[in-house]
């Protein structure tokens, strides 16, 4: 199976190198795209590795061929996988706002391609109203979510927030 695996800033970003190579070592083709945020927890260098395929960071990036990178992304993949998957990329996922290469790989999936998403993100982000309608929206469009899970947080508190665990992720996609 092709995977799109989308990684947005999060601390959780960190467990995107397990959940991609545990992906590709059960024979799936799996193509990175990061937002600039999550370089700031994981670098793509490592992904890059893990899956043996170049990581699509910006459009600004496709360079390599006459077909833009994330149009050829979107066409050619079987699942899309967020995870991480902040507030902020739920909020344009919602509301249809392609600025980065995960928003356009997003808007630009055929509407058949099935659709995972693994938040995370603080508690208190989560339940806001705001992310609970961008949410419901997704889930309307077709999203599935996996996740969020309890317990600690990396800001300290103690609730629901926490990226779904790689085995969980994992037996969601199937």
């Amino acid at each position: 199976m092709n995977i799109v695996l989308g990684i947005s800033g999060s601390i959780a970003a960190y467990k995107a190198a397990d959940l991609a190579s545990q992906l590709v070592k059960a024979g799936h083709e799996v193509n990175v795209v990061m937002t600039r945020a999550a370089t700031e927890f994981i670098t793509p260098l490592t992904l890059q590795t893990l899956t043996r395929r170049p990581v699509l960071l910006g459009l600004e990036d496709e360079k390599e061929s006459w077909k833009p990178g994330h149009i050829e992304l979107a066409d050619n993949a079987d699942l899309f996988l967020v995870a991480p998957a902040s507030a902020d990329v739920l909020a344009r996922f919602a509301n249809g706002l392609a600025g980065d290469s995960l928003g356009s790989v997003y808007l630009a999936l055929p509407r058949t391609t099935p659709v995972v998403i693994a938040p995370a993100m603080n508690g208190k982000m989560w339940d806001h109203p705001a992310t609970r309608r961008n949410v419901e929206t997704l889930k309307s469009d077709g999203c599935r979510f996996v996740g969020p899970a309890e317990g600690d947080l990396a800001c300290g508190y103690q609730g629901i927030g926490r990226m779904s665990e790689v085995d969980d992720i994992l037996a969601a996609i199937g």
